[in-house]
């Protein structure tokens, strides 16, 4: 059974702002609350998460995989699955599978070395463990203690949760500074590029699709050097599958290319996959800082904190980052994710 996370509990309360209703600014607002801050939550859309680039995520909790593109994922990523698990009881702890087709050993093989699986199949394992998925590929890598959800279920728990906790959470609301509050956190994404320089906008392209010709338990990625695909299991049927990566901040609705390169690939996975409906198609901005990783930023004496750059960990490491500021509220704990002196500086990026 869930518990709530164990955070100390303030002596002294704040009434604090938090700005944006994505991954970020739940987390940040549910976690304030819960230790006794006055927390109230805006959100410009009426309708929750219509406007957020959270509703596209692919939600897998996969710090070893994800270590691949950024080693300090592995850590940092190993505490947000705990605070995850601690918090949303229907998170699926079914670990995750990488598979690669025969010609494209070479990924293998580069994957291999930047993650060190947990532990490496032959068919035979591979088979045992996602059965539809038995006489397809020669090998696979496995790690266990990863984790995935259905994205608009958990967002609409964090945000009841955060309810409950005493949030008062304003939709449809315009923000505009000067605040009342002691603390004011900006969690709007691409909204808050104006005061963050450094902060690019990444295009992510995706699609849910339903079937009942294939039954995967746990999310599998498909390795190849131009087209990495990745498949989620979702309820009901449906899965997820993700997700492009493009430089762009373009917000048009998804290109055919995209589409065909998705389709393609999960076709690639399993044949089955030609048979599905497509049930929703999407594109989302990612804003993404030049290490790719997540930060908080402390302006102006700690009144005025940045939560942004989620990019492909933004589920993954909210609950890190919003742990992060409330210890640095309380006492001033630094943390490898703050940043408390100049601003993150624009500098060349890395994929």
């Amino acid at each position: 059974m869930a518990t709530e996370n164990t955070i100390t509990r303030t002596e002294t309360p704040l009434t604090i702002t938090v700005i944006g209703a994505g991954i970020l600014g739940l987390w940040q607002a549910l976690t304030l609350a819960r230790v006794g801050h006055h927390v109230r939550l805006v959100e410009k859309s009426s309708v929750p998460f219509a406007d957020s680039a959270s509703r596209y995520a692919g939600t897998m909790l996969a710090p070893g995989c994800e270590s691949e593109h950024a080693p300090e994922i592995r850590d940092f990523g190993a505490h947000g699955l705990t605070l995850w698990r601690a918090t949303y009881p229907r998170l699926v702890n079914a670990g995750s599978l990488v598979v690669a087709a025969a010609r494209d050993s070479a990924e293998a093989t580069r994957f291999a070395r930047a993650t060190s699986p947990p532990q490496t199949l032959d068919a035979d394992g591979l088979a045992e463990l996602e059965p539809d998925l038995g006489g397809r590929f020669a090998q696979a890598f496995y790690f266990p203690d990863e984790a995935h959800m259905t994205t608009p279920d958990a967002l609409v728990f964090l945000l009841d949760a955060a309810r409950m906790a005493g949030v008062a959470v304003e939709l449809g609301a315009a923000w505009t500074s000067p605040s009342a509050s002691d603390v004011v956190i900006d969690c709007r994404g691409m909204a808050s590029a104006s005061e963050l320089p450094a902060l690019r906008g990444v295009r992510g392209e995706r699609l849910v699709i339903k079937t009942r010709e294939i039954r995967l338990s746990r999310p599998v990625r498909l390795l190849h050097p131009r087209h990495p695909l990745y498949v989620v299991p979702w309820t009901s049927g449906r899965y997820l599958v993700g997700a492009t990566v493009i430089e762009s901040e373009d917000t048009g609705p998804i290109t055919v290319r995209s589409a065909l390169e998705l389709l393609g690939t999960a076709y690639a996975l399993h044949p089955a996959f030609a048979e599905a409906q497509i049930l929703e198609t999407g594109a989302g901005i990612r804003p993404a800082f030049p290490d790719n990783l997540p930060h908080a930023e402390i302006r102006d004496g700690g009144r005025h904190i940045f939560v942004n750059g989620a990019y492909r960990h933004g589920f993954l490491l909210a609950p890190v980052l919003a742990e992060a500021v409330a210890a640095h509220l309380a006492n001033q704990t630094p943390h490898p994710l703050l940043v408390t002196s100049e601003p993150l500086a624009r500098r060349p990026h890395s994929v």
